[in-house]
């Protein structure tokens, strides 16, 4: 006989952190909270754990200390130029694109603050562009990494999470697994689904699916905080854009593999409308992880400006898409050469000074908080020692003394695909001879020297330009890049409270979502693109939105 319907307030369903700020939001409003989880509690905190914790603000402090120039007007230029809505379901992911700026030149920073969220001083300057003053890219330095990366991130809400546990008005429901949501009289009046077997498995790792017993909960409120699509690479594929050709075969992991999109057909059945799943961010610097958690497990490269990028036959790509500059411009590039990998080529000095991994585990002096260990890593002589571990593990970097030797480790690791060394020779010799003046004609050599013009990428993230083929700048670096799935960018359509909306636009009562799994809010809203540092800070906003919501708080 099936146990009897556990009731609260609200459901949440998935612990990651749209659903933990949603359910710290009912806490704060004294409601009841049922979160369901169907991966072990190690797992807690979902894919934000795994983050390198960056957020987009904008006219910050960190900003104007850096003598950064920011305003609302430079931000909304530069999100509606990048997200390039186009579609008549675009209506409500425009609204929530302008509360999000608000929100980010606003309350954003000191609501953090308020809950113990601090800032590293020097902000970086991701997605720059490199179009026009309409087009796609951040105008200025926006990515503000958090004091603790995403571990800094999560604890405010994980701790008030737990302090709902202490006060009986949080149930956490780990190992519970939705599989319905029931629908009563057309609303959304809780979810049922298995539970699952206990697993040991340790964070993001594999998890088993054995059933042994079912439950149902039933609430006011459900809200899907279940996450996007980038671990089912058969979903990436089968949503996979027209306009960017054919999928890629091969591609690597950016998140756990239980990050399969599941919760969105269930939640598609119950009535609400998912939109723009055809948009979706994924990276093109990535890097197959020597030590994996989860299949296909991939890091992502954070470059900077100065390595040469070369498609995997060798020819150098077009302007400009250089390092950091246009994410998902490059991977339409890289799709239509019939290839699923391309080349840095680099030197020791770039890969000392403009090489960061994603991710809090590859950055163990922010996630732990050291400054001690910041100024040796960041500073000190050499890469930081999670670069210099992959460049020495890694099966994707090649490092030689001389351009012949390089080549012929490139061409050794990509046997199938013919390399054309005269041609890499042709582009290295050609970028380094315009070096030999202050002008070029070489837009990358006149990037890296704009982005000099600010301290914070000419202190620690951009190196002094040099000849590549300078012996003293060696040892010559090759990195294989992989495309690296990460981010859905459509989902559950919703109203500014959060609220699922059905096909014909009205409200399912009872039904929020919230994440990743609303398209960071609305179903889309960054559009065809993103500037970066705005998915946690769309899981903030869209969770605190939905939790606010539920509860009945403006």
């Amino acid at each position: 006989m099936p146990a009897a319907p556990s009731t609260s307030h609200a459901i949440v369903i998935g612990a990651g952190l749209a659903g933990l700020v949603a359910a710290a939001e009912l806490v704060a409003a004294g409601k009841t909270v049922t979160i369901l989880e169907q991966e072990p509690e190690a797992s807690f905190g979902g894919q934000a754990w795994w983050s390198f914790g960056g957020l987009f603000f904008v006219d910050s402090p960190e900003q104007r200390r850096m003598g950064i120039r920011d305003s609302y007007e430079l931000a909304r230029q530069d999100w509606f130029g990048s997200a390039g809505f186009d579609r008549p379901e675009d209506n409500w992911p425009r609204q929530w694109a302008e509360a999000y700026l608000q929100f980010a030149a606003g309350e954003k920073r000191a609501w953090l603050r308020e809950r113990g969220v601090s800032f590293f001083p020097v902000v970086g300057w991701a997605e720059r562009g490199g179009y026009t003053a309409t087009g796609h890219g951040n105008s200025v330095p926006r990515f503000h990494i958090t004091w603790g990366t995403g571990p800094g991130i999560l604890e405010p809400f994980i701790r008030a999470v737990r302090e709902g546990v202490d006060r009986g008005l949080v149930t956490l429901k780990f190992r519970h697994r939705v599989d319905e949501l029931v629908v009563e009289n057309g609303a959304v009046v809780g979810a049922r689904g298995a539970v699952l077997a206990d697993d040991a498995a340790e964070r993001g790792a594999a998890s088993n699916r054995d059933v042994v017993g079912d439950f149902e909960a039933r609430a006011e409120a459900t809200i899907v905080a279940s996450g996007g699509i980038g671990g089912n690479h058969d979903l990436v594929r089968q949503q996979w854009p027209t306009r960017m050709g054919e999928p890629p075969k091969h591609m690597i992991s950016g998140v756990p593999a239980h990050v399969d999109g599941r919760m969105l057909g269930i939640s598609e059945r119950a009535g609400a409308h998912l939109i723009n799943g055809d948009r979706m961010w994924h990276y093109v610097e990535g890097i197959t992880n020597y030590a994996p958690v989860w299949p296909k497990h991939g890091i992502r490269i954070l470059p900077g400006p100065s390595s040469i990028w070369l498609d995997a036959t060798g020819s150098r790509l077009p302007v400009p898409l250089f390092p950091g500059f246009d994410t998902l411009g490059t991977l339409e590039h890289l799709v239509t050469t019939g290839y699923d990998h391309s080349w840095f080529v680099l030197t020791q000095s770039i890969i000392e000074k403009e090489f960061a991994l994603s991710g809090s585990e590859q950055n163990p002096d922010l996630t732990g908080k050291s400054v001690r260990e910041l100024l040796r890593q960041r500073l000190g002589k050499g890469a930081t020692e999670p670069v210099e571990a992959f460049k020495a593990k890694g099966e994707d970097f090649v490092v030689a003394n001389t351009l012949d030797e390089l080549l012929a480790g490139m061409q050794a690791l990509t046997p199938d695909v013919p390399i054309d060394a005269e041609r890499v020779r042709l582009e290295i010799e050609a970028r380094d001879r315009e070096l030999t003046n202050r002008f070029s004609k070489d837009s990358q050599i006149n990037a890296i020297r704009q982005a000099r013009n600010y301290r914070g990428d000419k202190l620690i993230r951009v190196a002094a330009p040099h000849r590549i083929l300078d012996p003293k700048a060696g040892p010559l670096i090759a990195v294989k890049l992989n495309i690296l799935t990460r981010k859905s960018l459509g989902g559950i359509e919703t109203d500014l409270s959060g609220r699922a909306l059905s096909a014909d636009g009205a409200v399912i009562p009872g039904l929020f979502a919230a994440g990743e799994a609303s398209g960071f809010g609305g179903g889309g809203v960054h559009g065809y693109r993103a500037l970066e540092g705005t998915f946690l800070g769309g899981c903030l906003f869209s969770g605190r939105t939905a939790g606010r919501a539920a509860a009945g708080r403006p």
